[in-house]
């Protein structure tokens, strides 16, 4: 999801592109004015993805969303709160040709169940979700997702699972107000990690506080390390311990560095000692495996050539575009 106020169109559509350069495929913006539901209208003629626009509160902003050509709109029904409405914008999102995302979520559940689970507990977020989603289909709309979100990894994990076992309505998948940094990463990694590796959910989003582009980073890695999507280079690099004879940590975050802007999916390994260094860089497409001033560079398993510790970086990365230009 962009940060950027939508109403100021090229601000937010400088980044949507660095969004979309970092892998992005569906990018949400921020609808809480008319000053930027007018601004979609831009907004969606230059994109390069499908615009998603996120109403709260007020249905006549998603039912200008949809007259200024939005792909999508996100809509909480705890906070539009009149049944009537929610049935209004599904309409003309179904004349439209438009999809809706259905998000429920622990901060703004509906009263009702509050009160009857006790709480925002799993329960509560699953029959939210599983009311509205019924509703949907009894009216005949089936073009909507669901996002059932909260910023408890286990309550929210819990909710989703409940879902998708009563139903095959896709989900939106992610840990919401997940946090800052190495915490805000942890708690998504653990969440959409157990959903993915369930066989939970269509499509996701890493909410972290900054930088959008560090979200799409962080969902890639985590599709990636359950091998269900790659982009870019995967670094495999070793624990550092007594045995190592090279400034490891260095030579990674230099190795790291050079090679993030390839977005070939490609496994790099950089090992800093002679016990599982040769095996792990000879299992990469491109690694290294380091010794006391040099390091054996393989490529597709065969040593290429002895290089010494002042080069062993550049002859990595190298090696790596040579192999992405391939």
């Amino acid at each position: 999801m962009t940060t950027t106020k939508t109403r100021e169109v090229e601000k937010t559509l400088e980044q949507i592109r660095r969004l979309y350069e970092a892998g992005c495929e569906v990018v949400r913006v921020a609808v809480p004015t008319e000053a930027d539901a007018e601004a979609l209208e831009e907004v969606v003629k230059r994109s390069p993805v499908p615009v998603v626009a996120d109403i709260h509160f007020k249905p006549s902003l998603a039912l200008l969303s949809l007259e200024k050509g939005a792909h999508g709109i996100r809509i909480n029904p705890g906070n539009i709160g009149d049944e009537g409405a929610v049935r209004e914008i599904v309409e003309e999102a179904r004349r439209r040709g438009a999809a809706v995302r259905i998000g429920v979520n622990s901060g703004s559940l509906e009263r009702r169940f509050l009160e009857k689970y006790g709480g925002p507990t799993a329960e509560a977020l699953a029959a939210s979700a599983l009311h509205w989603s019924e509703l949907f289909e009894r009216w005949g709309f089936t073009n909507f997702k669901v996002s059932i979100k909260g910023s408890d990894v286990l309550a929210c994990v819990e909710a989703n699972r409940i879902f998708a076992e009563r139903t095959d309505v896709p989900l939106h998948i992610g840990i919401t107000e997940a946090g800052f940094g190495e915490s805000g990463v942890v708690k998504s990694a653990v969440g959409i990690g157990i959903l993915l590796y369930l066989g939970i959910g269509d499509t996701v989003r890493v909410s972290l506080t900054g930088d959008p582009v560090e979200e799409v980073r962080v969902a890639y890695q985590i599709l990636g390390s359950l091998g269900l999507r790659r982009r870019g280079v995967e670094i495999v690099s070793c624990p550092t311990c007594g045995r190592i004879e090279v400034d490891l940590p260095s030579v990674v975050a230099k190795v790291k560095e050079e090679l993030k802007g390839v977005k070939r999916p490609l496994k790099v390994a950089v090992m800093g000692c002679v016990v599982n260094g040769p095996g792990e860089a000879r299992e990469a497409d491109v690694g290294l495996a380091c010794g006391k001033g040099r390091a054996l560079l393989f490529r597709k398993g065969e040593v290429v050539r002895t290089v010494s510790e002042e080069e062993m970086v550049s002859a990595l990365v190298e090696e790596v575009k040579r192999l992405e230009n391939s």
